[in-house]
């Protein structure tokens, strides 16, 4: 099973208009184990629109796992 636990340092820098294209790209910033059976994932996503010099978006997702 997976929850959203939130976000960390969510920053909107750039309006997206409607019928935009936009992209997310993914890396992983942590892994914190979370006894006895989960973990905690903090993602760094970046939302690009097609064409614009600066994102859309950044932030810190935070995801728990659990078995």
């Amino acid at each position: 099973m997976m929850v959203n636990y939130g976000l960390n340092k969510v920053r909107f820098i750039t309006p997206v208009p409607v019928g935009s294209r936009v992209r997310a790209h993914l890396h992983l910033l942590d892994v914190l184990a979370l006894p006895p059976d989960g973990m905690q994932l903090c993602w760094k996503v970046t939302v690009e629109l097609e064409g614009a010099p600066k994102p859309a978006c950044v932030a810190e997702v935070l995801v728990r796992c659990y078995t």
